[in-house]
């Protein structure tokens, strides 16, 4: 058995991102990795233009010590824009986002001036560069605006959008091939027996899949028979970029993953000194790397959310960012009495006197309302301890996408 800090390194340095790149549109993109920097082919804004509704004039008409009188010869909306130079004694009437008129340095907002007809009163005190969003402000054209390994989000494609962009170059999609092993289990909608569970950890983990943005390849229930998984796993191997299986990792009589892997491809290691999810396997299977996670639902999806989901981020080649943390104060009483790495599921909360932090309730392995309730997880080190009320505890947002 290893400990949670080992097991984590060795899966992040033995994982590289995927071979290949496609190009796609932008509008679908979302969740998409870049291959390549994006980078700016214009300045952003294109065009100096006004941050304000007001008047665009020339300060050398202006006067430091009391106000002048400027005579507007145009309005100028957003989308337009004034062709001719502004001469001595002008102004130009203009909306927020229009182009700033040529010889203008200064916008003037509406409410600082008297109009009067085609008149308008500027008062003094106005300054070069006033309410004018310069060209290139946001992004200027040649500089990087996506990195290498950014993982698209909406913004991100609106900001691609609003460059120009209609296709970028991302990596292709991982194939992650994903099983259930074990007799008990059987599919949602039949008739449930004693002694048998619903296959719940195949569906929380291919929405999972679906939400981090790769191709899912379900080779749905195995049941605990030799050649079954080892047909089973001789297809993920061959097909798919990852492989997850769920159950059949510890140490009874119809485990049978281990050995079956063995037989197939290799194991890095086996058991991790963490709670929940002590039972797991970290291997290779052909092409594929394997992750063997634990039958019990809340096992699985915590060894899943802290160690399979960073993995695969990187292999989708994603820029590796460390995990959202805080300090909380705890609500509650706790004593812990192992020395493995301890992982409560619990809810955060904010209010005037600080973040603040409870567990989900019974922290069982096969509670799986403590993972559905839950919004981070409460770290707590390997040694035993106590938890009082009160006291600092480390927490980690639980990433759903």
């Amino acid at each position: 058995m290893i400990g949670f800090d080992e097991a984590f390194a060795t899966v992040m340095a033995e994982t590289r991102p995927v071979e290949g790149v496609a190009l796609v549109a932008v509008a679908e993109g979302l969740g998409r990795v870049l291959s390549m920097p994006a980078i700016a082919p214009a300045d952003v804004p294109n065009h100096a233009n006004s941050a304000m509704d007001g008047y665009a004039v020339r300060t050398a008409d202006l006067s430091r010590e009391g106000s002048v009188t400027l005579t507007v010869v145009a309005d100028l909306p957003a989308g337009d824009r004034l062709e001719r130079a502004l001469g001595a004694g002008e102004a130009v009437r203009i909306m927020t986002g229009a182009p700033i008129p040529p010889g203008c340095d200064c916008v003037v907002m509406q409410e600082r001036v008297r109009r009067d007809g085609d008149q308008v009163g500027i008062p003094a005190g106005c300054l070069p560069g006033d309410n004018i969003r310069p060209a290139g402000e946001d992004i200027q054209a040649g500089s990087v605006v996506l990195p290498k390994g950014c993982r698209l989000r909406p913004a991100h494609l609106g900001l691609l959008t609003s460059l120009g962009f209609e296709r970028i170059e991302v990596y292709r999609q991982p194939v992650v091939a994903v099983l259930s092993t074990g007799n008990e289990v059987v599919e949602a909608g039949t008739p449930l027996l004693p002694g048998q569970v619903y296959d719940s950890n195949r569906t929380a983990l291919r929405a999972a899949l679906l939400a981090l943005g790769v191709k899912v390849l379900d080779l749905g229930l195995v049941r605990d028979d030799r050649e079954a998984l080892a047909a089973a796993f001789a297809r993920a191997g061959h097909e798919a970029d990852a492989v997850i299986s769920t159950g059949g990792v510890s140490v009874g009589d119809y485990d049978l993953v281990k050995e079956v892997l063995v037989g197939q491809g290799s194991i890095h290691f086996w058991q991790v000194a963490m709670k929940p999810g002590k039972p797991q396997a970290y291997g290779r299977l052909g092409q594929a790397r394997f992750f063997g996670l634990p039958g019990n639902p809340v096992s699985g999806m915590t060894v899943f959310m802290l160690i399979v989901r960073p993995a695969l981020l990187k292999l989708m080649g994603a820029s590796e960012e460390p995990p959202r943390r805080m300090r909380a104060a705890f609500r509650g009483m706790l004593r812990k009495k192992h020395n493995r790495r301890d992982f409560l599921r619990g809810i955060a909360h904010f209010d005037e006197a600080g973040p603040w932090v409870e567990t989900t309730g019974p922290q069982g392995s096969g509670i799986l309302t403590s993972v559905a309730r839950a919004n981070v997880l409460i770290l707590l080190p390997e040694e035993p301890l106590e938890l009082r009320d009160g006291d600092p505890v480390t927490i980690q947002w639980i990433e759903h996408d």
